[in-house]
Order: C-alpha cells, then structure tokens, then sequence
C-alpha cells in the first residue's frame, strides 16, 4: 500500500482533465449552469443549457479567460 497523500501528491487527481472524468457525460450540475450563464452574459456567448459536466468545465475554463471581470481580478 502506498503512503501517497492524493490530496498533496505531485501526482494527485485533484485536476483531472474533464475528457477523463467518469461522470463527464453526465448533464452539467446547477453550480456550472448558473455560473456559465453569468460568464456567457458578461462575454457575449450563447447558454447552451444542454452540456454535459465535463463540456460545461472546458468552457467555464474557456470563457474565464475572455471574461474581463474575472481578469481584473487576477494579480
């Protein structure tokens, strides 16, 4: 048995990319779906309500990047 802590390991799963979660496939939760309709209002992109968990995480990722307000807030 390995004496690994997966939460401070330099190979932890804590960031997994979203093509590999097992519940990828699975609708988004009510959490991306209220904050990817505030990042698609504040870019100018259309909500698709229909996106799977893990399609909704890459474009949450994509969209917080076009976001000004969020990137005023970067350091």
């Amino acid at each position: 048995m390995s004496n690994l802590d997966a939460k401070t390991a330099d190979t932890s799963n804590t960031e997994k990319d979203p093509a590999d979660w097992t519940t990828g496939g699975e609708p988004m939760t009510g959490a991306q779906a209220s904050y990817l309709k505030t990042l698609c209002e504040e870019t100018g992109h259309p909500f698709e309500e229909s996106l799977t968990k893990a399609d909704a995480s890459k474009l949450i990722d994509l969209l917080q990047g076009e976001s000004k307000r969020v990137n005023d807030g970067e350091s």
